[in-house]
């Protein structure tokens, strides 16, 4: 079956935020930039025509507008007499003096990054009234947010601002952020999906990210003049000024401070503070508190006011930590200070086990003046994700992720390819010292190639290799293969709030060891843009020229949905971006409905080829759209489709469309081919089938047979009949008339059939059925459609057989082999046991499928009720797996291992004996790893002793 492409790869890719960019051209310039205008062939670039994208006050927002000057009057007067135009110059300059009219020298992208590293930010009711508005707002006058709590950390990374929130128990989830100036001037504004995600609802955070931040206003975030405000009613919100935390750079737990119960509330409204704790496990285990807090003050506090900083276990109320610290000139909206001290190896578990609670108050009235929250997770978006390499030559390939959820558990999923056979053992190991050290055993939540569980509580030999960049991901089998990655830190956009990332996989087989694989996350906002992150791994080393440099490769993104019911469709296919190096981050808009559609249905599919080697890796992919982006039918351009918010479709499997040549076709039509009248087509579940039309055997003799008519493929008998002349019409399912037949006939199932003509009736999704031969009666026009008559059979039927598939009739075999033969399939009388049974020999194979015997890859085929260990070319005999033929089905098994074997080997290992029985070989491993600790597996997949035999072969 053909299939049709649709390329969009010439229609531009629009970033997701346009409104504060310049477009020029075919060109997207950000805010704050400069260039000369480029008018293309046959003027090239005017340099005396100098652009700037420029920011325009439109109300409270700021909008990019392109403004373009002529620079030629703004030239110095030549020196000399005879000055010279250079290329690419507007001024003419005097020889060996030019005028230098570069445009400004930027940060490189490096450099930038590092200025705009820790930030973080505080909004609370106090902080609030800091920002200059030139109309009224909502806090200059009746704030009903007022005592709502938040605190935030930013990260810049590759041009994005990443933002993460934490709220107070009392603060719902605000309806949209917005980055604002010092004037109040709305820079950025985003919606805030209200039903979260995965990732946000399993954190308690607010996540996001602002995309391509503008150059003017990366430079207000490193001057510290950037503000950012929540957003719940029109006289509902919070703003907080971002500012650079140099504690943030260790911040490993954080606190969200509020005022406690008993406080006195007239002092304390719209107060609130937050924590960024770090800790060491060193020789010497410390601890360091970094606070950022207003409220804790009583009015006559004018300098030099003394805070109490205390450190509690608050299931056992006892003090860990108290220090007193002084603020020398209190702020009504920030103020700061510093805790270091020594802790004690138990107390730090405590810490890092959510069982600590920090608290701030005033020492002249600690009742009336304080803020605490239990210290938790730090409050930064992280995912932690690693892409597994073999270090051997194998063809496996897999992924891990994880994160620490609200109450301080890690997350963690893995996804394995290429192991299923070999029962590998999943570990977390510490590369940080100077010996790799296993720190825990993930097998025992390892399913089917998945494994996804939870660390509760992880301590600190946990967290600060996972901080530091030093745990890893190990997949190793007894065979020799070996998978490793270590998690790395990623920040959190909307593109990782989905269950998990997907991994694409090279197509074809090859000898290039290791292959290499990637990871992506996607999502769908409620702009209806599509956000992708990828990361590729295992990738060759780039060429290197002829002058030493490597020459850097480029790679391209693909796009490909098609149709959800009709498989064979035309194929949507979309260039999304083209890159160089192994991580890409990006957005694109202009999705249609139907491409969403498609996405979220889970056929649309992700390719990265190389420019120079073709499709590289490829996968299918499914994100989660918002209903407001979805269409409001089906999309399978079938007329009898039904409203999809009304009756959304059922999967292809259920129910469905087909697509043949160039048309849509019902489920459970028949038609016959345009292409080919000789060949009768069917749809059924979603693929279109066709069968050539096979002609029956006629009964008169060759001589009295007339050739096919035009339209028609067999021949037919002559005939005597009348004269009379009947025009039948036929209609096609889309009820539109389309073929006229003029002469006596007969229809059955919508297909004409002339007077006299015989033919096998088409059955689908069988197709045609030989054993029966239907007619048109020459003189009555009636339809008749008798099966073939079998001979009698001269043998038991329960013996008897067909020669093949298509056969109407058994026959009885030449000769009937004993029943252990049968049972065994050994001739010489001796039985092999039933677990060791060879594939018989003396009937044939079509004999033995005939009689319910199985069709397999290696030794094959079986008789029916014969059982065997199969046969792995690269394993040898697998003895614990049995397989087992019935009635034509073969079911494979692994072996399964009781409590009490298990109990057994463990305590024949604790005394030192290390033979185990050949019989409990299977069970050995599968019984050491049960004694290992208890995880909880959050995902429910088949029992793992089910073997397909496919696997198997």
């Amino acid at each position: 079956m053909s299939r049709l492409s649709i390329n969009h790869e010439d229609e531009p890719v629009v970033p997701a935020s346009t409104r504060i960019q310049c477009t020029f051209g075919k060109q997207i310039r950000e805010l704050g930039s400069t260039w000369f205008a480029d008018l293309g062939p046959p003027f090239g670039v005017m340099y005396c025509i100098k652009c700037e994208c420029i920011p325009v006050q439109k109300k409270r927002r700021i909008i990019a507008r392109v403004q373009c000057r002529n620079i030629k009057n703004e030239c110095p007067k030549p020196t000399c007499d005879e000055p010279v135009l250079l290329p690419g110059r507007c001024c003419k300059s005097c020889p060996g003096t030019d005028t230098v009219q570069d445009l400004p020298a930027q940060l490189t992208s490096e450099e930038e990054e590092r200025s705009l590293k820790h930030f973080g930010t505080l909004l609370t009711g106090k902080t609030s009234q800091a920002v200059r508005r030139d109309d009224a707002v909502p806090t200059s006058n009746y704030n009903s947010a007022y005592n709502y709590l938040a605190t935030g950390r930013f990260t810049f990374h590759r041009k994005n601002l990443y933002y993460s929130f934490y709220l107070s128990a009392g603060t719902p989830r605000p309806r949209s952020i917005q980055f604002i100036d010092g004037s109040g001037s709305i820079l950025e504004e985003q919606t805030i999906d209200a039903a979260g995600g995965v990732y946000q609802n399993a954190t308690g955070k607010v996540c996001g990210v602002w995309r391509r931040v503008p150059r003017d206003y990366r430079k207000l975030l490193r001057e510290e003049r950037l503000h950012v405000s929540f957003i719940w009613e029109p006289c509902a919100s919070l703003t907080g000024q971002l500012s650079r935390y140099r504690a943030l750079s260790t911040e490993q737990f954080t606190s969200l401070l509020e005022p406690t119960m008993g406080v006195d509330r007239s002092l304390m409204s719209g107060a609130g503070g937050t924590a960024i704790v770090s800790a060491s496990s060193a020789s010497a285990p410390s601890i360091h508190v970094s606070l950022v807090f207003n409220g804790v003050f009583l009015p006559n506090d004018v300098s030099e006011v003394p805070i109490i900083v205390q450190l509690e276990h608050v299931e056992k109320d006892y003090v860990v930590l108290r220090e007193e610290i002084v603020v020398k000139k209190p702020s009504n909206e920030l103020n700061f200070g510093e805790v270091r001290s020594a802790l004690s190896g138990a107390d730090l578990r405590l810490l890092t086990r959510g069982k600590l609670s920090i608290s701030i108050m005033s020492r002249r009235d600690p009742q009336a003046l304080r803020l605490s929250g239990m210290v938790g997770p730090r409050v930064s978006c992280d995912m932690y994700q690693t892409l597994l390499i073999s270090e051997s030559p194998s063809r496996a390939s897999g992924l891990a992720w994880a994160f620490l959820d609200r109450s301080g558990a890690l997350r963690y999923g893995v996804r394995l390819i290429g192991l299923e056979e070999e029962s590998p053992l999943v570990t977390l190991v510490d590369e940080g010292g100077k010996r790799r050290t296993e720190l825990e055993d993930l097998t025992p939540s390892l399913r089917d190639g998945f494994a996804n569980g939870t660390l509760d509580r992880p301590g600190p030999r946990f967290l600060e290799p996972l901080f530091n960049g030093e745990l890893s991901v190990v997949a190793a089998s007894h065979l020799g293969s070996l998978l490793r990655g270590r998690l790395l830190q990623r920040p959190v956009a909307d593109a990782r709030d989905t269950a998990a990332p997907v991994l694409l996989r090279r197509l074809t087989e090859d000898s290039q060891y290791p292959a290499p694989t990637a990871l992506i996350w996607t999502a769908v906002d409620l702009d209806c843009a599509l956000h992708y992150e990828l990361e590729i791994a295992g990738l060759e080393q780039p060429n290197t020229s002829s002058n030493g440099d490597q020459e850097a490769r480029t790679f391209r993104l693909y796009l490909e949905t098609m149709p959800l019911l009709a498989q064979g469709a035309p194929v949507a296919r979309r260039l999304l971006e083209e890159f160089t190096g192994n991580v890409l981050e990006g957005s694109v808009t202009g999705l249609s409905p139907v491409e969403l559609y498609r996405i979220e249905s889970g056929i649309g599919f992700l390719e990265v080829t190389d420019k120079q080697a073709g499709s590289l890796l490829k996968a299918p992919f499914k994100a989660r759209a918002p209903l407001s982006c979805l269409p409001h039918y089906a999309d399978n351009d079938v007329a009898s489709v039904v409203a999809y918010n009304l009756h959304p479709p059922r999967s292809e499997i259920e129910t469905g469309a087909c697509f043949h040549e160039t048309r849509f076709y019902e489920e459970g039509t028949q038609w016959t081919s345009a292409n080919d009248p000789c060949s009768m087509c069917h749809c059924y579940r979603g693929l279109a089938q066709c069968d050539p039309v096979p002609c029956p055997v006629l009964a008169c003799p060759q001589g009295k047979q007339l050739k096919p008519a035009a339209g028609h493929c067999c021949p037919i008998c002559s005939i005597t009949a009348t004269n009379t002349t009947t025009t039948i019409t036929t209609t096609t399912i889309t009820g539109k008339s389309n073929v006229t037949y003029v002469g006596r006939g007969c229809i059955l199932a919508g297909q004409y059939h002339p007077a006299g003509a015989s033919w096998h009736p088409y059955l689908p999704p069988v197709g045609f059925d030989t054993c029966a031969v239907c007619t048109c009666d020459a003189v009555t026009l009636e339809v008749k459609c008798p099966r073939v008559q079998c001979p009698p059979l001269d043998c038991d039927e329960k013996i008897a057989f067909r020669p093949d598939k298509k056969a109407c009739c058994r026959q009885c075999p030449s000769t009937t082999p004993s029943s252990a033969t049968a049972l065994n399939g050994n001739s010489d009388g001796m039985s092999l046991p039933r677990d060791q049974a060879a594939p018989s020999t003396r009937r044939s194979p079509e004999e033995i499928l005939a009689t319910g015997g199985c069709k397999y890859p290696l030794g094959g085929p079986y008789e029916n009720g014969m059982e065997w260990h199969p046969r792995v070319h690269s394993h040898g005999e697998m003895k614990c797996v049995k397989c087992r033929c019935k009635n034509a089905e073969v079911r494979c098994e692994r072996k399964r291992c009781p409590r009490s074997l298990c109990n057994s080997i463990a305590h024949q290992i604790k005394r030192g004996d290390y033979t185990v029985a050949d019989a409990d070989d299977c069970c050995t491993a599968q019984c050491r790893r049960s004694r290992r600790h208890h995880h909880r597996n959050n995902n429910h997949h088949p029992p793992r002793h089910s073997v397909s035999p496919r696997e198997l072969s």
